[in-house]
């Protein structure tokens, strides 16, 4: 398998894509560290990787606060000696019109998506660096690369995802980390239903625009991410990758 003996931290692991990495994972041998503000989905998340013999923990934390991220790290080590994987996956859109956009959603929405980031790869940069191994996968969107009307500060969060991606990547290559990105175009979660249930007239444009006619599953990501974080991937760093079925601009 091919992330036996390997320690993984998915943040935003309670539902979704989060819940399908760390599901994943597990299934092939990692220690999952499934992290989530909400106790109720982040126990469904650790309840089903048990149930199918993996090995997870389960900690309730809020990615923007440096304390709760070092609790984070700090709790992985105690519990498993070591992190070799951390996926950043925590993140949030809202819709509003950019001339309406207040300047606490924009702070909030950075904070949630690329702050959180920023936190969680410092936190565990310092134990891979020491071991001289490590693999970060960041989840940012295909909204970042294209840009969405009424989504300015989420496009601008996930575009900045990327852009660190870049740079952290030259700077820990000398320590044998890789720092990659995926890119998902419409998955099929409860974010995506939201945004049906926003713009319902959408729904039959956007599945038009995507050449395989359907939204991913978080599966599709799943897939995508575990490849990043495997040693399959280790002369690739600090690429961003869309998963998008193909999708065109809608």
């Amino acid at each position: 398998m091919r992330f036996s003996d390997k320690v993984a931290i998915v943040t935003g692991g309670g539902r979704g894509i989060g819940k399908a990495i760390a599901v994943r994972m597990a299934k092939e041998g990692a220690k999952a560290v499934v992290v989530d503000k909400n106790p109720d989905t982040l126990k469904d998340t650790v309840e089903s990787i048990k149930k199918d013999g993996g090995q997870a923990i389960d900690i309730v934390a809020d990615m923007t606060k440096a304390e709760d991220v070092s609790r984070m790290a700090q709790t992985t080590i105690e519990q498993f000696g070591k992190i070799d994987i951390l996926v950043n996956n925590v993140g949030l859109f809202t819709f509003e019109p950019f001339l309406d956009t207040k300047e606490e959603e924009w702070d909030r929405l950075l904070a949630l998506n690329l702050k959180s980031t920023l936190l969680c790869s410092q936190a565990v940069l310092k134990e891979m660096v020491k071991k001289g191994y490590g693999k970060i996968v960041n989840i940012s969107s295909d909204a970042g690369r294209i840009g969405l009307t009424t989504m300015a500060s989420y496009t601008a969060a996930k575009a900045g995802v990327a852009g660190l991606t870049k740079t952290l990547a030259r700077e820990m290559a000398r320590y044998n980390i890789n720092i990659n990105c995926v890119c998902p175009g419409l998955v099929d979660t409860q974010m995506i239903a939201d945004l049906m249930a926003f713009a319902p007239e959408l729904k039959e444009k956007m599945i038009k625009a995507i050449p395989f006619r359907r939204l991913a599953t978080p599966e599709d990501i799943a897939a995508a991410v575990c490849f990043f974080a495997s040693d399959e991937a280790n002369y690739i760093t600090g690429q961003s990758l869309s998963v998008n079925g193909g999708q065109a601009m809608f």
